[in-house]
């Protein structure tokens, strides 16, 4: 049985299943990209604060300092998954129209790859349910989260979520999210390892992905700023959305200058990756909205990175 959630109740269980790992002392090197877990003082005096990212300049200070090693909260490795028989790779050629190619790997791999996590890629053309578990229980020896999708119309969904519940305990559920299709997630194999399914749709598995995973790596690397900003900009076009969902909307974000208002505007066919590709921002429409009209504020969610 597939539930209903609002998305917030889906983004507090996800976070719930992700504790930050343990910490432990890495050379200078491994620890770049890792975040702080403690203060690190030398002569009782603190030069860099717990919780912080790793970055290239805190590895200088801790050197200049005389440290070869960082306690830290390392980085999530995380698995993508994405299994259907009709997915094809890319510079393969499409022998039917039933074919596509294969783009939601790609995509999930690099974006939780810009969340800090590690990333590994897989994809899998599963011919039974057998062989879709045998690939995930091997995967697991090398994953702290693993997220899994499917083919762009969701006919993967219920061989995945199948095989998924064979594993461990897992619950489908349907987010509401205009345009949006049917999750999983739970805990699966012998060390309770995270998993998340999204849906086939590279637009709305993108979504999920900075809704949910994003903040889900985050938290699992010890850092407090786990959500994108979220900031009030004017709208210049109109903009629409189905009663009791909520819409995120692609949108061109402009910050301010020149003390004008920061404006955004949403970008045409909302159903093309492209649009995907060019969007600096998500305008958000909450389940009581409907539309939003130009010069009305909004606000919008930054997914581009020169303005987080």
């Amino acid at each position: 049985m597939t539930e209903t959630l609002k998305v917030g109740e889906l983004a507090t269980e996800l976070l719930k299943l992700a504790t930050p790992l343990t910490p432990f002392s890495m050379p200078l090197l491994d620890a770049h990209g890792a975040t702080l877990a403690e203060d690190v003082s030398v002569n009782g005096k603190v030069y860099l604060a717990s919780g912080s990212r790793i970055r290239s300049t805190q590895i200088g200070l801790a050197a200049s300092l005389g440290l070869d090693h960082l306690p830290t909260c390392p980085q999530p490795r995380v698995v993508v998954i994405s299994a259907g028989a009709d997915l094809v790779a890319p510079g393969s050629t499409l022998l039917s129209e039933n074919e596509e190619y294969e783009a939601n790997s790609w995509l999930l791999t690099t974006a939780v790859k810009e969340a800090g996590a590690v990333g590994y890629r897989v994809h899998t053309i599963p011919e039974t349910s057998d062989a879709l578990k045998d690939l995930i229980e091997d995967q697991l020896v090398r994953s702290d989260l693993i997220v899994i999708c499917g083919e762009s119309h969701d006919e993967s969904f219920d061989l995945i979520y199948g095989v998924l519940t064979s594993l461990g305990e897992v619950r489908a559920v349907t987010p509401l999210i205009e345009g949006s299709g049917r999750h999983a997630f739970g805990l699966i194999g012998p060390d309770k390892t995270p998993v998340v399914a999204l849906p086939g749709d590279p637009i709305s598995a993108y979504i999920s992905n900075e809704l949910f995973i994003r903040p889900m790596i985050r938290s699992m690397m010890g850092l407090h700023d786990i959500h994108r900003p979220v900031v009030r900009a004017t709208l210049t076009n109109e903009v629409t959305s189905e009663a009791g969902k909520h819409a995120f909307v692609r949108a061109i974000f402009q910050p301010q200058s020149n003390n004008e208002k920061r404006i955004v505007t949403a970008l045409d066919d909302q159903n093309s990756l492209l649009t995907l590709s060019d969007a600096t921002g998500l305008i958000i429409l909450s389940d009581v909205m409907t539309s939003a009209k130009p010069g009305d504020e909004v606000d919008v969610l930054l997914i581009e990175r020169r303005f987080n």
